[in-house]
């Protein structure tokens, strides 16, 4: 029989899927609720209850009868917007950037710094930390409005430590990313990375709006994805799912740096393919001009970033028979790169299962660099109204 501890924190769970669903989608109904969440119309019903009750929730307007039936319409639930404000904190490998939004996810001051966040952690901290409290000075919000902060990081947390995988970023060795930042501030800290953030931005606000079951895929400096299954991110057991980077294409391939051989990463991310392209130009090239190239039609640079397309998608036609996802939407530096996505969509379309490619749409995501820091408002707003 179930604990009291371990139903506790499956309630904890669904309540954040409720909240976070609000957040992406706006009112609902709680039929849909139930139906966007799979959970059951009891569930959906008290835990409805209790966020009116806490006043993270409010009823609105009654909406359309489902699927356009002739009953009454239904009251809807929408997240209230209380008073006070989150930040989210977008830590690049380059840049940090840091927005402060109202509880409603409104984005009212934001700006970004280039920092080398890989190797200097604890600076990259300090200055996410002042940049923070310099948004709400030039707002002229006491700091006790802040009620929360989502943190995004460029690379993955493991769940049990909350520290940033071992060998990934040198500079954040023993580092809890989270811990350190709500030391500095003094107010809740969440923090995920970068691919996780980035799906759910897209989710709420971006290409994925409406979308149930989703894999963001960001293509930049490196290569990971994002998963939303049933509205609600998959983190998995130790916080580390999606990490399709590391798939191993070649036993003897380029050393990764996770450590191990001929990871996909090392054949498609930016580094890779900017190396690639070199030799073809005479100008020095970077993911700007390439992107400017790839747009003007330039053949070698088409060509280049479909192969590495075809690659990734390889990868993600495998990800996308075990689950089905109703999109694949791909952002980073590279991912409005027109060529770079029809590879992926010819890939998704050779190796997945008919129907399953049938199903699924390959878009370039719509929030480009601003993706990370937009998904972790989004964080720090579900959190909060999870209580």
């Amino acid at each position: 029989m179930p604990s009291s501890s371990s139903l506790e924190r499956l309630r904890d769970t669904n309540r954040r899927a409720v909240t976070a669903l609000l957040a992406a989608e706006g009112p609902m109904s709680r039929a849909d609720l139930g139906r966007r969440t799979g959970l059951s119309r009891t569930t959906v019903s008290s835990l409805v209850g209790e966020l009116l009750t806490a006043g993270h929730v409010v009823e609105t307007d009654r909406g359309r009868p489902h699927k356009g039936g002739s009953g009454r319409p239904p009251l809807l639930v929408a997240l209230a917007t209380p008073a006070g404000v989150v930040a989210g904190v977008d830590l690049g490998h380059r840049h940090v950037r840091v927005a402060l939004a109202d509880r409603a996810g409104v984005v009212q001051h934001e700006q970004t710094a280039a920092a080398d966040v890989d190797e200097h952690g604890t600076d990259a901290l300090d200055r996410a930390a002042d940049a923070v409290r310099g948004l709400l000075a030039a707002a002229g919000i006491d700091r006790d409005q802040l009620q929360a902060v989502g943190m995004c990081v460029p690379a993955p947390l493991d769940r049990r430590s909350s520290r940033i995988r071992a060998g990934i970023l040198p500079g954040w060795r023993d580092v809890s990313p989270a811990d350190e930042l709500r030391r500095r501030l003094d107010v809740p800290v969440h923090a995920d990375n970068d691919a996780n953030l980035g799906a759910l931005a897209e989710l709420t606000h971006g290409a994925a709006r409406g979308c149930g079951d989703v894999v963001y895929v960001k293509v930049s400096s490196g290569l990971g994805a994002g998963i939303v299954l049933g509205g609600r991110l998959h983190r998995g057991a130790t916080g580390i799912a999606g990490e399709i980077g590391h798939v191993q294409v070649g036993e003897d391939g380029q050393v990764c740096r996770c450590g191990n051989r001929g990871c996909l990463e090392t054949m498609v991310a930016a580094p890779r393919l900017l190396e690639l392209l070199q030799p073809a130009y005479d100008e020095p090239l970077s993911v700007e001009r390439v992107l400017e190239l790839a747009a003007d039609g330039d053949a070698a640079t088409a060509r280049v970033l479909s192969d590495a397309g075809r690659s990734i998608g390889r990868a993600l036609a495998d990800l996308a028979n075990s689950l089905n996802p109703e999109a694949i939407v791909v952002g980073g530096s590279l991912g409005t790169a027109a060529p770079l996505v029809t590879g992926i969509r010819a890939a998704v379309d050779r190796y997945a299962q008919p129907d399953t490619a049938a199903a699924v749409r390959v878009v370039s995501g719509e929030l480009g660099e601003r993706a990370e820091v937009l998904g972790a408002v989004s964080l720090a707003i579900g959190r909060v109204a999870a209580g």
